[in-house]
C-alpha cells in the first residue's frame, strides 16, 4: 500500500463517508418504483441493490479518471486539505437533502465541493472548465430528457402492445421485468457513482505524493469505494424512496419497466464514455416520463419543480459550503480539525431532526409523500384524453384498470354538491 500521512487517512475516510451517504441517498434511483408498485419487498429490495452496486464498482474505472484527471488540475498545487474540504461540502448537501426527502444528485455535491474548494484554494485557473462543461453540465441537462422521452415513449408501447392480454399475467411479467430492470439499475449506479469516490481518493494520493500523476485507483481503492456505497445502499435511503416511488407519479409496474430500463441504459452508456452523470437526474427524468406516458396518471409538479430547484442548487450550495471549509482548512492542523468537528456535529443534528418523523422499510408506502395529494396541474391536464363522464355513468378506467384520478376528484365534488342540504 502506498505510503499514506495522518492527513491523507483522513480524506480517504471521509471519501469513504461521502461514498456511504451516496449509497443511502442514491437507492432510490435504482429501486423506488420497485418498492411502490410491491414488486419486492422493501428489505429485499436494498439488499439486492446494495450487491449489484458493489459487483457494479469492479466494470470500470472510466468515470474515476474522469474525477482524477479532469475537473481539477492536479499540477495546480491542489493539496489534500483541499479535497478534504470538498468532501465536506458534499456531504452536508447530501445530508440535508435526504432529512428534506429531496432527490438531488449526489455526483454534482461532489463536484461542486471540488471546484469550490479548489476555486477558494488555487482560483479558477486550477478547474478545467471545459471538462465540467462537456463531462457534467451538458449530461447533466441532457440525461433527464433523454431518459424522460425514452420512458415517455416505452410506457405508451408498453401499454399499446398489452391492452388485450390477460391483466393479471401481464402484471405479473411486468415485476418480473421491473426486478430485472432495477437490477441492472444497481449494477449501472455502482459502475457510475462508486467510481467518483475511488477518483477522488486517487487524486487525493496523488496529491499527496502516493501516486504518480495520471495514475489509475488502486485495486484496494475500488475494492473499498465499492464496499462503502453497498453498506450505505443497504441502510436504504427511505425519504428519498418514498418521494421516487409515490411522489413523483403512481407507478404501475409496466411504467416501473420502462423508467428503469431506459434510466439503465443511459446510465451505462454514460459510464462506458467516461460522463460524469448523475443517476439521480436520469431516474427523475424517466419517473416523470412514464407518468406522462400512462393514459389517466397525474404528475405532481409541485414535487418536479422542488426537484428541479434542488438540481440547480447542488452545484453552488455544495460549492459555497467547501469554499468555506477550504479557507478554514488553509489555517492548518486546526482548521482541518475544526472542519471535522463542524462536520460531526451537524451530521448529528441532521440524523437528530430525522427522527422526530422517522421512515424506514416498515412505513415507506404508508403515507404519501408531501404534494402527492396535488390534483392534475395545467401540463398533465393537456396531455390526457380522459374526459368526465356525465353524471350516472360509470367513470372511466386507464389502462390498467385504475380510475383516472382527476375524473374521481371530480366526480365526488359532484356528488357532494348534489347531495348538500339546501339552505331555506
Amino acid at each position: 500500500m502506498e505510503h499514506i500521512t495522518l492527513l491523507l487517512g483522513i480524506v480517504i475516510v471521509t471519501a469513504l463517508v461521502f461514498d456511504f451517504t451516496n449509497g443511502f441517498h442514491d437507492t432510490a434511483n435504482a429501486m423506488a418504483t420497485t418498492i411502490s408498485t410491491g414488486a419486492l419487498s422493501p428489505r429485499l429490495a436494498v439488499a439486492m441493490s446494495a450487491v449489484l452496486n458493489l459487483a457494479g464498482a469492479f466494470l470500470s474505472v472510466e468515470v474515476a479518471k474522469t474525477i482524477s484527471d479532469g475537473i481539477v488540475n492536479e499540477g495546480s498545487g491542489i493539496r489534500p486539505e483541499v479535497i478534504f474540504a470538498g468532501l465536506v461540502g458534499a456531504i452536508l448537501w447530501n445530508l440535508v437533502t435526504w432529512l428534506a426527502g429531496l432527490p438531488s444528485s449526489s455526483s454534482h455535491a461532489l463536484m461542486g465541493g471540488l471546484i469550490g474548494a479548489t476555486v477558494a484554494s488555487a482560483g479558477l485557473g486550477a478547474v478545467n472548465g471545459q471538462v465540467v462543461v462537456m463531462k457534467v453540465l451538458i449530461p447533466a441537462l441532457a440525461a433527464p430528457f433523454v431518459a424522460g422521452i425514452a420512458s415517455l415513449c416505452a410506457t405508451r408501447v408498453t401499454y399499446r402492445l398489452a391492452r388485450r392480454s390477460d391483466t393479471e399475467l401481464t402484471s405479473r411479467g411486468y415485476r418480473a421485468g421491473q426486478i430485472t430492470s432495477a437490477a441492472l439499475v444497481s449494477l449501472a449506479h455502482g459502475t457510475n457513482d462508486a467510481q467518483k469516490t475511488m477518483g477522488v481518493i486517487t487524486l487525493a494520493l496523488i496529491s499527496g505524493g502516493a501516486l504518480a500523476p495520471s495514475a489509475g485507483p488502486p485495486v484496494w481503492v475500488i475494492v473499498s469505494a465499492g464496499v462503502a456505497i453497498a453498506l450505505g445502499t443497504y441502510l436504504g435511503g427511505w425519504r428519498i424512496i418514498r418521494t421516487m416511488g409515490r411522489g413523483i407519479t403512481d407507478i404501475k409496474p409496466p411504467q416501473g419497466f420502462a423508467a428503469q430500463t431506459g434510466a439503465a441504459a443511459t446510465i451505462l452508456a454514460s459510464s462506458h464514455i467516461g460522463f460524469s452523470l448523475s443517476t439521480t437526474h436520469v431516474c427523475s427524468g424517466a419517473v416523470m416520463g412514464s407518468g406522462l406516458g400512462r393514459k389517466g396518471a397525474v404528475v405532481r409538479w409541485s414535487t418536479a419543480a422542488r426537484m428541479v430547484a434542488g438540481w440547480a442548487l447542488t452545484l453552488p450550495a455544495a460549492g459555497i459550503v467547501a469554499s468555506g471549509a477550504a479557507l478554514l482548512a488553509r489555517q492548518g492542523d486546526w482548521g482541518v480539525t475544526a472542519d471535522a468537528a463542524l462536520l460531526v456535529v451537524a451530521g448529528g443534528g441532521i440524523w437528530a431532526l430525522s427522527r422526530r418523523r422517522p421512515v424506514d422499510s416498515s412505513n415507506v408506502n404508508d403515507v404519501p409523500a408531501p404534494g402527492s395529494s396535488e390534483p392534475a396541474g395545467v401540463v398533465t391536464t393537456a396531455l390526457q384524453t380522459v374526459t368526465p363522464p356525465p353524471a350516472g355513468r360509470t367513470l372511466p378506467a386507464d389502462e390498467d384498470g385504475a380510475a383516472d384520478a382527476a375524473t374521481v376528484h371530480r366526480a365526488e365534488a359532484d356528488a357532494r354538491t348534489r347531495t348538500a342540504p339546501t339552505v331555506p
